[in-house]
């Protein structure tokens, strides 16, 4: 546990990697939550963008990539062909979604935060320099992704206020249990099975607000979905 704490202070201290050596603005309550937690530690983050690429055609897209546009806001088509103006490889336009990295210090920590997406749209625009596409289809390709922006900003709120729930319903078992065997378990799984009983016991039964609370856990498989 030591060792969790000298690595998660170790890593924000160092300067911000990214491109924009800053927090975006959708992202930062986020990280802040997390990073107010002893058991959590952000590594990376970005609250969703639309890129336009070009590449040199080698299928290596990191390598040898010049990035034309990029924006986390709702774009416009001119946006995109200027950018385009500048193309001499293989071009693809992107909207990337919300994505949050996470350390964690034990197995039900990241248990907690498990979720994956596949909210996003990559479509190759042009080869070798050459435009293969309209510009009618790409003023219908922004649309699109502006719809998906718009639809990533009500997720990132949906995901901040679910989190928000889930931290204070999962109390870990070591704060309750300081000494042993019972200190490996989490009270995660306690108040699953509890749950389970009382529903077992009572199909129809409504739940309780605190129960509300504890099925965050559940809640985070479908939020991004």
């Amino acid at each position: 546990m030591a060792a969790f704490a000298r690595r998660k202070e170790q890593r924000l201290s160092r300067p911000d990697p990214s491109r924009k050596r800053a927090l975006d603005a959708r992202a930062a309550e986020l990280v802040r939550l997390l990073n107010a937690r002893e058991r959590f530690c952000t590594a990376s983050s970005c609250d969703g963008r639309v890129i336009v690429t070009d590449t040199d055609g080698t299928g290596i897209q990191k390598k040898n990539c010049t990035w034309l546009l990029v924006t986390h806001d709702p774009c416009v088509k001119d946006d995109v062909m200027t950018a385009l103006e500048k193309a001499t490889g293989d071009v693809v336009f992107k909207f990337e979604p919300f994505v949050l990295h996470v350390l964690c210090r034990e197995l039900q920590d990241a248990q907690l935060l498990a979720v994956r997406s596949t909210h996003c749209l990559e479509v190759p625009l042009s080869h070798k320099g050459t435009l293969m596409v309209s510009e009618e289809y790409i003023e219908f390709l922004v649309h699109v992704a502006n719809q998906k922006m718009e639809e990533n900003i009500r997720r990132i709120d949906r995901f901040h206020k679910g989190l928000e729930l889930a931290l204070e319903a999962a109390v870990p078992a070591d704060t309750l249990f300081p000494k042993g065997p019972e200190k490996s378990h989490s009270v995660y799984m306690h108040r699953r099975k509890r749950r389970t009983a009382q529903e077992q016991a009572d199909p129809s039964r409504e739940l309780e607000p605190q129960d509300d609370a504890e099925s965050s856990l559940a809640l985070f498989a479908e939020i991004m979905l």
